[in-house]
């Protein structure tokens, strides 16, 4: 198959709908796809890179014909605009863990690539360019861990469990939060730079001061911690994590997770916490 429009047609026929399906789902009008076709119509390269994603076939193949045919790889599902979000979120999740453990500037494109199962030119598809693909993982995966431990803190209804498990929560602990934290900490090294990122970063620590705000409300209202203003005692808690965070990340001698949560845990049986002879 040395002629492009027959890769094409190849890549196509294993798409398991209408070419008027198919051309709306890339973006294009189905007249366009019909022109390009037949040869009357040029087809534009993000065209093929986007009917090489929808084909799960090598973009390199359908522009060169390098390599093998590919074979038929899709399932018996047809794809849909979910399916394409879920490839969309895989990318993203592939890039922050990948810059959580090699930083911002050694990641490339092919790593992303390599680390999801997609070409360079698919991920190209979804992110015009390698700024736009990092600066959506970082917000990604920030947003997703606000999610996740304010959904857990929420399952929490006593006051002291909750702020316990939001201490908990901040810590840098190996594996998924201290992965977190390296981005969280990359957002905020990159926001000082970046207006736009900045406004986002500065969102997300309003929405995190809030919520440890939030959970000092409630233990006033259930009599467990002290009459204090809870947006002042927020702002030592983050703070002292923010500063504590970076001791434990970057190895400085005399401070660790534990020393971290017995810091922060001091700071709340000063500051907020109620006497009690309760253990805590």
């Amino acid at each position: 198959m040395e002629d492009l429009r027959e890769r094409v047609r190849y890549a196509i026929d294993q798409i398991p709908v209408s070419h008027g399906e198919l051309a709306r789902s890339i973006g294009i009008d189905p007249t366009k796809l019909s022109k390009s076709l037949s040869g009357t119509r040029r087809f534009k390269v993000e065209e093929l890179v986007a009917i090489a994603d929808e084909a799960r076939v090598n973009l390199d193949w359908v522009l060169h014909g390098t390599g093998p045919t590919p074979h038929n790889r899709w399932p018996r599902s047809r794809r849909t605009p979910d399916s394409r979000a879920a490839r969309r979120t895989e990318i993203l999740e592939a890039a922050w863990r990948l810059v959580a453990r090699r930083g911002l500037h050694q990641v490339r494109i092919a790593d992303i690539g390599e680390a999801c199962g997609a070409s360079s030119a698919a991920i190209h598809y979804y992110f015009p360019g390698k700024q736009d693909v990092m600066q959506a993982a970082l917000l990604h995966c920030a947003e997703t861990a606000f999610d996740r431990q304010s959904r857990e803190l929420r399952e929490l209804p006593d006051a002291r469990d909750r702020l316990q498990g939001l201490v908990e929560a901040l810590l840098p602990t190996p594996g998924q939060i201290r992965d977190e934290w390296m981005i969280w900490l990359q957002v905020a090294s990159a926001s000082a730079l970046n207006t736009e990122l900045r406004v986002v970063h500065n969102d997300f620590y309003r929405r995190w001061r809030d919520t440890v705000a939030d959970v000092v409300r409630l233990g006033q209202q259930q009599e467990v911690f002290r009459d204090t203003d809870a947006d002042h005692a927020a702002a030592l808690l983050m703070s002292l994590a923010d500063g504590l965070a970076i001791q434990v990340l970057t190895g400085t001698p005399g401070n660790s997770v534990e020393s971290m949560r017995e810091n922060l845990l001091d700071l709340a049986r000063v500051y907020i916490l109620l006497p009690t002879d309760a253990p805590w």
